[in-house]
C-alpha cells in the first residue's frame, strides 16, 4: 500500500532543519521517497497543508507496567474497601490501554527498563502480533541487580545475582527471555530508604562482567546510575548508556569520556521532579529531600554534558503512559533549546537503543511519523496537547488519523 502525505513540513533533526512544502511517499511500511510538493495535489495523494512532520519520538527509559499509582487520570479507579477483588487477568487490559495512549501520542518507540512479571514482554508480543496497538518495544527482561533492599521492594522486576559468574549466568537468562538489551544496577535506588544511591552496589568486576558477557552475546547495556563511583565503574565497565548519571557534573573527565566513547546519557529529569514534588506524599520524608538534592545534581549534569558533547535521549520514568513528552519540557527547562530536546527525543534516543535507522525520516527507514498542527521545533508544549497531533505512524501503518 502506498500513500503521499502531500504538502508537510519536514523537520529533518540530523541536519537540524525544516523544509517546506515536502511531499513524504511510505510504501510498505517505509519511506519510499521524499520529494519537492510542487505543482497540483496528485490523485490519491493528502494535502496537509504545510503541518510538520517529525519522525516518530523515542522514550529511552519507560516502565511498561499495569500498576498505576503515579499514573493519575490513567486506568481503572483505586479498588474501594468492600468491594470485590479484581481478577489478575484486568492487568493485561490496562496494559493494552498503557500501549495505546503510548504511541497514539507520538512516541512510537519505548525501551523499557524494567517490568513486574515481563509483562513488558507480553505487551511486546501483542504489539508485534497485532493483537492490540502500541509503540515498538524493546525490553531488558529482568534488571540485573546484587543481592539488596531493592530486590525485596522490586521484586519480580530484579534478577539479583552476586559475584561475576553468577553476573554471566544472570545476563543468559534474561537473553533466554527475550531481552533486547540488559540493565544493571550500578548503584541503588533513590526510591528505596535502604538504599544509599551514593557507593557502588556491585563490583567493578561483576560489572565488567555484565557488559563482557551482553557484548558478548550482541546486547547493548544500560546503567542504572546515580552516585559518582558506581557511575564512574559503569562507565569504566563499558556500559552503553548511563540512565539518570546525576552525579557526572562533578567530575567533567567523565562527560568527556562518555563524549568521546559514543556513550549516551538519559538523565530523566522528570522522576527527580515526582520525588521531589509532584508525588512527594507517596514517599518517606527522608526520600524527598533527596530527590530536591538529586533535581539540582540532574539538571547541573544536563548542562555539563551538552556543554562535553554528550549525546542525550529523552526518558520520561513517569506516568501516566501517553504524557512522555512533558519530558521534552524538562530537558528545555534544563538549558535545551526546542531541536536540541527533540533530538533528545529522536537521534539520541535512536543512539542509547542502537538503532540507527529510528528516530529520523530517511529513504528505506521505517515509516514512523508524526503529523502536528504547528510547529514543535518552536514551542514544544504543543507535542503534550493531543488534539495538535494530527497522524501518528508505526511501520506505515496508522494509528492515529
Amino acid at each position: 500500500m502506498t500513500e503521499v502525505l502531500w504538502n508537510v513540513r519536514l523537520l529533518d533533526l540530523d541536519a537540524v532543519l525544516a523544509i517546506e512544502r515536502r511531499a513524504v511517499t511510505v510504501k510498505d511500511g517505509r519511506v519510499a521517497a521524499i520529494d519537492a510538493a510542487e505543482g497540483e495535489v496528485p490523485a490519491g495523494a493528502r494535502d496537509l497543508g504545510g503541518a510538520t512532520v517529525l519522525p516518530g519520538l523515542i522514550d529511552a527509559h519507560c516502565h511498561v507496567l499495569s500498576t498505576t499509582e503515579r499514573s493519575p487520570d490513567f486506568g481503572p479507579p483505586p479498588l474501594l474497601h468492600g468491594e470485590a477483588p479484581r481478577p489478575a487477568a484486568l492487568a493485561h487490559y490496562v496494559l493494552a490501554a498503557a500501549g495505546a495512549r503510548i504511541v497514539r501520542s507520538g512516541f512510537t518507540t519505548v525501551r523499557d527498563v524494567g517490568s513486574f512479571d515481563d509483562e513488558a514482554s507480553a505487551l511486546k508480543l501483542a504489539v508485534d502480533l497485532g493483537i492490540a496497538p502500541g509503540p515498538r518495544i524493546l525490553t531488558c527482561g529482568r534488571i540485573v541487580s546484587a543481592t539488596s533492599p531493592g530486590g525485596v521492594i522490586f521484586g519480580s522486576m530484579y534478577r539479583e545475582a552476586d559475584g561475576p559468574w553468577e553476573m554471566r549466568k544472570a545476563v543468559r537468562e534474561q537473553i533466554r527471555r527475550g531481552a533486547d538489551y540488559i540493565k544493571f544496577m550500578a548503584t541503588g535506588a533513590r526510591s528505596v530508604v535502604a538504599e544509599d544511591p551514593e557507593p557502588p552496589q556491585m563490583t567493578l568486576e561483576e560489572m565488567a562482567a555484565i557488559v563482557d558477557e551482553a557484548h558478548r552475546l550482541g546486547r547493548r547495556v544500560a546503567a542504572h546510575a546515580e552516585g559518582l563511583a558506581g557511575t564512574r565503574w559503569a562507565i569504566d565497565a563499558g556500559a552503553d548508556t548511563i540512565e539518570h548519571g546525576l552525579a557526572l557534573h562533578r567530575d567533567r573527565a567523565l562527560l568527556d569520556a562518555m563524549a568521546s566513547r559514543g556513550m549516551v546519557l538519559v538523565p530523566t529529569l522528570s522522576t527527580f521532579h515526582d520525588l521531589a514534588a509532584r508525588f512527594a506524599s507517596d514517599f518517606a520524608p527522608p526520600l524527598v529531600e533527596q530527590a530536591k538534592r538529586q533535581l539540582e545534581e540532574s539538571l547541573a549534569t544536563v548542562t555539563a554534558a551538552r556543554a562535553a558533547g554528550v549525546v542525550l535521549a529523552l526518558g520520561y520514568d513517569s506516568g501516566p503512559p501517553g504524557a512522555s513528552a512533558n519530558e521534552l519540557l524538562r530537558l528545555a527547562e534544563a538549558g535545551l533549546s526546542p531541536i536540541e530536546a527533540l533530538r533528545a527525543a529522536t537521534v539520541g534516543g535512536a543512539a542509547a537503543l542502537g538503532r540507527p535507522d529510528l528516530g529520523r525520516i530517511s529513504i528505506g527507514g521505517p515509516a514512523d511519523l508524526v503529523v502536528i498542527e504547528g510547529r514543535p521545533d518552536e514551542d514544544l508544549a504543543i507535542l503534550t496537547r493531543p488534539p495538535s497531533i494530527i497522524e501518528v505512524m508505526r511501520s506505515g501503518v496508522a494509528v492515529v488519523g
